[in-house]
């Protein structure tokens, strides 16, 4: 009875894992074609429409000439902006909720969403050139980083501390965010004021080319880093106990979660609720967090984030909207369902 006991647990475990690689495979599949969907729709919807296919083939080059230059000269900067943002911001969601240990941590709560928006804000108000906004926004969330990571390391790294202090870091870099956009002109600041929403408007090929192929090595450097989340889950000590230093592997991820963040919104501004909620999204529909579900992450985000792109262009009657509208009208409810979530006492301590 015991032989049989102890040979039918790693074959249970065995079955669960075989059953949440398979869902993961089947969601990422779906994701993907979703994506490529909503890819084809963003490229040939306008004023000009193109059918889906030859939008497709125009990004990449093929088809007739007027359709190439259109796809590509107009549309596609913002359409790949959007996927690669919101695939930076999901993932730098998730690597962060792991390593604090809080499933509400985002990069809005640890301050880095602020200082991408202080310096974006500062280049507009001033009237400095459109070209050093995006680079403006990065130094902002690294600056932002940096000023984190300080703080938070005075006396002693703990999850809680760090939570508090991007709090206050956050609200600080808000507060002159409003400043500038208060003091300065009127036209200025109203461009500065949708930048601090979200938008992916104006975007550039040589923003998308720098923006998305950092975004790209850094997922895989994230893919690559799994291993080392998965050891932190399991508490510092067992980490340690297994020959990683927990403190110095948690300032890596957190690090590469910020240049991520940073990155993300330099392309598209500070839009909220992508990496806060995608992660739990993904959790619940595809299990616990394996390599095979940060790179669902990734895609989820993607898709989020253009998806919420084109119901700004096509679907809303307001012309203008930034995205990040739709994707805080999105996720306000999910944030509410969350924390009554995680307050709903258990039974076990109901009963205490």
């Amino acid at each position: 009875m015991t032989t049989l006991t102890t040979d039918a647990a790693p074959r249970a475990a065995g079955g669960a894992l075989a059953r949440q690689r398979r869902r993961t495979a089947l969601l990422s599949t779906a994701a993907t074609a979703l994506l490529v969907a909503l890819t084809a729709i963003g490229l040939g919807t306008g004023e000009v429409p193109i059918p889906p296919l030859d939008a497709l083939r125009g990004l990449v080059g093929l088809g007739d000439p007027g359709n190439v230059m259109l796809v590509q000269e107009l549309r596609a900067p913002r359409v790949l902006s959007a996927v690669a943002a919101g695939a930076g911001l999901a993932v730098a969601g998730a690597i962060l909720q792991r390593v604090a240990r809080n499933p509400l941590a985002s990069p809005d709560v640890v301050g880095v969403t602020g200082g991408a928006s202080l310096g974006a804000t500062a280049v507009i108000a001033s009237g400095a050139p459109a070209a050093l906004t995006s680079p403006a926004a990065l130094g902002g969330g690294l600056l932002a980083a940096g000023l984190l990571f300080l703080l938070a390391w005075r006396g002693g790294f703990t999850v809680s501390r760090l939570v508090l202090v991007g709090l206050a870091v956050q609200s600080g870099l808000a507060a002159a965010v409003n400043l500038l956009i208060v003091r300065f002109p009127a036209e200025l600041a109203s461009s500065a004021l949708q930048w601090t929403t979200g938008s992916v408007y104006g975007r550039t090929w040589t923003e998308v080319e720098a923006g998305g192929g950092a975004i790209l090595a850094g997922l895989a450097l994230a893919l690559a880093c799994h291993r080392r989340l998965a050891v932190l889950d399991l508490g510092d000590d067992s980490a340690a106990a297994l020959g990683l230093p927990p403190n110095a592997a948690r300032s890596r991820l957190l690090l590469l979660a910020v240049v991520l963040a940073s990155v993300a919104a330099a392309l598209s501004g500070p839009v909220g609720f992508v990496a806060l909620a995608v992660p739990h999204v993904v959790r619940f529909l595809a299990g616990p967090p394996t390599a095979g579900t940060l790179a669902l992450t990734a895609l989820s985000g993607a898709v989020l984030l253009l998806g919420a792109d084109l119901v700004v262009l096509h679907v809303l009657p307001v012309h203008g909207l930034p995205v990040g509208v739709v994707t805080a009208t999105l996720g306000a409810p999910w944030l509410l369902v969350l924390m009554f979530r995680h307050l709903k006492p258990t039974a076990g301590s109901a009963t205490r």
